[in-house]
């Protein structure tokens, strides 16, 4: 079949290119981002690329704005919507901890903050996570300054074991382990009555 009959039948949005890009920074990198590599994986001409985006830099960023968006719409808002202010923390390590894929992008964006696209969006996607794990915290009742520094220090936590487990890959858990540190992390760092 050749390149043009194969986009006639395949009509891909600008949501599978991001997805597709997301995935690809996840297995490989910011730096494996590729048009040509992406239409071969999608299978589909470059064409169909350019109906979307004008360059890979502004597909890049789509990819990264849509990964910011999922952040906050399917794990922000969701938690904020649980009613006790004691069972959001708990809620947001358990649904956080079983999410792998939005954690590997999350890794590699980690690896590529020399890229100018990527560190505008770690630094509102940090401050953000940030700004609502204070307000988790307060919520459960700390003062202003004890959440803001437990925010700070759960939300170290996150980033160093994604360093440690996608980085490194250490440690090496198994499901009973990683079930078991989740456990321990929200025995940890979530405020007691």
């Amino acid at each position: 079949m050749n390149e043009s009959a194969k986009t006639d039948r395949i009509r891909l949005s600008a949501e599978d290119w991001e997805d597709a890009a997301l995935g690809l920074i996840a297995e490989q990198g910011v730096g494996a981002l590729a048009v040509e590599a992406l239409a071969r994986q999608l299978g589909v001409t470059k064409g169909s690329f350019y109906w979307h985006f004008r360059t890979r830099e502004a597909l890049l960023q789509a990819a990264l704005e849509r990964w910011e968006q999922y952040g906050e719409r399917e794990v922000i808002d969701q938690i904020k919507a649980i009613a006790d202010p004691r069972e959001r923390l708990p809620e947001l390590f358990r649904r956080v901890a079983h999410e792998r894929d939005p954690h590997r992008v999350y890794a590699a964006l980690l690896k590529a903050l020399d890229h100018p696209l990527v560190v505008p969006v770690m630094a509102r996607v940090s401050q953000r996570r940030i700004e609502f794990l204070t307000e988790v915290y307060r919520e459960a009742g700390m003062a202003a300054k004890p959440a803001l520094n437990q925010a700070r220090l759960t939300y170290a936590a996150y980033v160093g074991f994604l360093q440690l487990n996608f980085t490194l890959g250490l440690p090496r858990l198994s499901h009973d382990e990683f079930d078991e540190y989740v456990a321990h992390m929200l025995s940890t760092l979530t405020p007691q009555s």
